[in-house]
This record gives structure tokens, sequence and C-alpha cells, in this order.
């Protein structure tokens, strides 16, 4: 490890991070959540683009982390690592344009400006043999600005703790910070993983205190927020919402967004045909009864992201045919459905949406 001096203390660098990882989705621990994001039960109002830093940090740390109840030989090993003397960080560094896509240097500057002054101050820690560790510093210090495209920066063992054991945590997807401007639409999806699937209902004015809001009416703050704000996951993220509104009280449950998938197979649409020709054509093709064509009816028409990954198994079994050196029409009725089925659940299981629910695959049989 390194020793360094800055403003008169001793710091210890134990571990440097030279190579960035970039994950699909990363695992916020609660313990982190809680006191660094929302602390006191109030949101933080962290810019996107040092948002951007803490998701990099994360994704970039992925392997290290660990559930204690899981691995406790692991947090044995991290104490000793890290939590020996007082003023213990580790380095790492980003790519600058993974903070401000358009290479803006002063908003890179301003997220990490933001991140070394937000919560700064001395934090206590006890380590595995009862000793109080101390380190003075917000979640990074002594950020440094790479011209080469990167800046370097220091992150204390506290925060490294919280973010590496992770007790329990949930996913979020990478790249929300990269679709989604809006800080607080970003904190509400954070926020929203930790919701029971019953759902919650809450004041408005807690929730304009959660989320550092001030609407006048629980009408507003549905639909000059939660409205747009589901539209982005909607279009952005495995999970989105439903809301109502009822007496000045808002009920929010979190739902999977089915419609997810279709982000990945949007390239895949190329000339999609009418929706009454194409399935006149696939009954009389391969046969279908009514009945056979009543669920592959359904999610043609009504479910978008589906007919976009209906055509494209369709292609590949088209192309899995001539291959074989098999007419198409040999298969009729639900054993074409079944093949189609078959194409559909590997297709949909290599997309992300696939990777976080391997079994939420539309069924049209």
């Amino acid at each position: 490890f390194q020793k360094m001096s800055t403003d008169n203390q001793n710091i210890i660098i134990r571990k440097i991070f030279d190579s960035e990882k970039k994950q699909d989705r990363i695992r916020i621990g609660n313990t982190f959540f809680d006191e660094f994001l929302f602390e006191n039960h109030q949101i933080a109002d962290i810019p996107i683009n040092a948002l951007r830093v803490i998701f990099n940090i994360i994704s970039t740390i992925s392997s290290e982390q660990f559930r204690p109840e899981d691995r406790p030989q692991q947090l044995t090993l991290f104490d000793e690592e890290f939590e020996t003397e007082n003023n213990t960080f580790v380095a790492m560094k980003i790519r600058n344009n993974r903070i401000s896509p358009s290479n803006s240097t002063k908003q890179v500057i301003a997220a990490y400006e933001f991140l070394v002054k937000f919560r700064m101050g001395w934090y206590k820690s006890v380590n595995a043999k009862g000793k109080e560790i101390k380190t003075f510093g917000g979640l990074i210090s002594t950020p440094s600005y790479d011209q080469r495209g990167y800046t370097s920066f220091l992150i204390s063992t506290y925060w490294l703790k919280k973010l590496i054991v992770i007790p329990e945590y949930n996913y979020v997807l990478y790249n929300l910070v990269y679709h989604i401007p809006n800080n607080k639409h970003i904190l509400f999806a954070i926020w929203l993983t930790k919701i029971p699937q019953t759902g919650i209902t809450l004041k408005l004015t807690t929730m304009n205190e959660k989320f550092g809001l001030n609407y006048k009416s629980s009408n507003d703050f549905c639909k000059l927020f939660l409205k747009p704000l589901r539209g982005n996951l909607n279009k952005y993220n495995n999970l989105s919402f439903q809301f109502k509104n009822q007496n000045g009280y808002i009920f929010i449950s979190p739902i999977q967004n089915k419609n997810f998938i279709g982000l990945e197979l949007e390239n895949k649409k190329e000339t999609i045909p009418n929706n009454i020709q194409r399935l006149n054509y696939l009954r009389k093709r391969f046969k279908i009864s009514d009945k056979e064509m009543i669920q592959l009816s359904f999610q043609y028409t009504k479910v978008p992201s589906t007919k976009i990954l209906i055509e494209s198994a369709y292609k590949d079994f088209v192309k899995n045919c001539r291959l074989k050196k098999i007419k198409t029409s040999e298969f009729e009725g639900k054993e074409f459905l079944r093949q189609i089925q078959e194409i559909m659940i590997a297709q949909y299981r290599q997309t992300k949406a696939g990777q976080l629910l391997p079994n939420g695959y539309p069924l049209i049989l």
C-alpha cells in the first residue's frame, strides 16, 4: 500500500482499482442507500453527473461486493485489509466521458466537487477486533482531473464498506443515469426497488418532503411528477409502477415492465408487417385454429415489444428450417406456435430484461 500526506494528515492507500468495469446492472446496498442517498428518509439532491460517478464506482467494484451472511470470512478479510488504521482509502479512476457524455470539463469538475463536499465529515467504524477506525471526508477525496480523459480520486474505507458489504441490496440498471437526465427520477427508481410488491400509501406532504418537492395538490404531484416519471421508467427500466390518488393519499406499487424488452429489440424492427395481414398470413400458412390464435393475436396486436419479438423469432424459425432443409409448412397449429415460443424464450433470455427476469418472457400459447 501507499502512504501520502495532505493537509497535515497521513493518508493510507490500501488498494488501487485501475480497471473500469461496465455492468448491465449494479447492486446498491440498502445501508449505503439509506445513509448516503436517503438520509433521514429524505432524498439527497444529487446532480445527475454526480449520480453517474456513483453508478460507475459501484460498477467498478461489483466483483468485490458480498453478503456477509454468505461469506463471513470475507468480512474478516475486508476488516484486516481496510480497517486497521485511520484515514485509509482506496484509489480509483473513471473516464470523464462516462460522467459527461458531451465531454464537458465543467460538468465533470462540478460532479466531483459536489461529491467531495457532500456528507463531508469524520466517520467512525469498529472493525472485527473492536478497534475504532476514523476517516475524514465525503464519499470521495482529492480528485485529480486528467487531461488524458480520466479523473482519479480516493474513496474512504468507511463508504467503501457500505458499497461492498451488502447484507441487503437491490439491482438497478446501470444505463438509467444515461437514458434519464432527471436526478429525482433516478433516485425514485432506486427507491422503488425497496417498495414491497403490495405497494405503499403516503401523504402528499410525505412525498414532497421525501423527494424535495413542493406540489400544492396530490393531483399536481401525480400529473406533473409521477406521470412523466413513469413514462421514463416504462421506456428505460425493467421496473415501473402504478399509482392512485385518493383524498390526498398516493398509492404506489412497483410492477415489472414487460415492455422493457422492446428497447433491445428496436433494431430488429426493420419493416414490421401490418397486424391484420400478418396474422391472416400466419393463420392460413400454418393452419392455426381460431382458439390457438387468441393468445398470439392478443400479444401481437396489444404489446408492441412482443410483436417485435414474435417477428424476430419467426425470422429465425425460417432461417433454421432452411439450414435443416425442412419446409416451414411442416409445422402446423400448436407445433408451429411451440417452435416460435421456444425461439422467443431463447431470444428474450439474451436481453437485459431476460437476465433480470429469466421467466418473464411473453406467452403465445
